[in-house]
């Protein structure tokens, strides 16, 4: 009997079998991405009946073809001129499908089905996001006679964690972060360090998603030595952006 192909990273043989959602396919949003499904041993599949679907949606079917033809009656209209399937592909049993211009709302498992096989594939997709931080002098601390900084990130999937560091790596201790989800379900992040004399003059906002491996880091340079001349001198600050991959 046919059976599911197996690679280092997804491993699946006989029925509904799923990957581990410790071990998601991740891509950044706007990017193409192919969702692995490979017959074995590789039979001509051109002429099968082949379903992608993601159980979550309604109506649930992203691609379907029979008997040589795309079927587009019953597909997620979000899908629509985004997925495809290599024609090639298919007469070596590579029935992986082609997602472009991956988008926040494409994260989840994804199902390969084949009915002349009774077999069925399961990938989990996540799609991330994210965006370049903003940092910003915020006023004076009275209480420590420190400089408050603020750092603020919109547009990030999946929700990501804010820290602040200075010129020697260094983590600052900061105020909680405030978190916003957005229609759209992109996070907007904000955090408030305060800075003491004690303190070098460079400091950094790091905003992380340790899932999806994105970093974004905006450096900020105070060029004066007492923290008070700041108001003196105008709030003259240089911000330098850095982005990390």
């Amino acid at each position: 009997m046919d059976q599911f192909y197996c690679n280092s990273t997804y491993c699946f043989s006989g029925q509904s079998q799923e990957i581990s959602p410790s071990q998601p396919l991740i891509v950044v949003a706007g990017d193409d991405v192919v969702l692995p499904c490979q017959l074995e041993p590789p039979v001509d599949a051109v002429q099968m009946t082949i379903e992608w679907g993601k159980p979550d949606l309604n109506p649930g079917f992203v691609f379907a073809r029979h008997n040589g033809q795309e079927l587009q009656t019953d597909q997620n209209t979000a899908y629509k001129g985004r997925v495809s399937l290599s024609i090639n592909k298919l007469k070596h049993g590579d029935v992986s499908l082609k997602l472009s211009k991956v988008k926040v709302s494409d994260s989840g498992r994804y199902r390969c089905y084949i009915p002349q096989q009774s077999k069925e594939y399961f990938v989990e997709l996540l799609v991330g996001a994210s965006s370049q931080p903003g940092v910003n002098l915020a006023g004076l601390d009275e209480a420590s006679s420190g400089v408050m900084l603020d750092c603020k990130s919109a547009g990030w999937y999946p929700e990501p964690e804010v820290i602040w560091m200075d010129s020697e790596g260094n983590l600052l201790s900061a105020g909680p972060t405030e978190t916003l989800r957005g229609p759209d379900d992109l996070y907007t992040v904000s955090s408030r360090v305060t800075v003491e004399k004690r303190h070098n003059n460079n400091f950094t906002c790091r905003v992380q998603q340790r899932n999806t491996n994105q970093t974004r880091e905006t450096h900020i340079y105070v060029p004066v030595n007492n923290v008070f001349d700041l108001f003196i001198h105008s709030f003259h600050v240089k911000v330098c952006k850095t982005v990390l991959f």
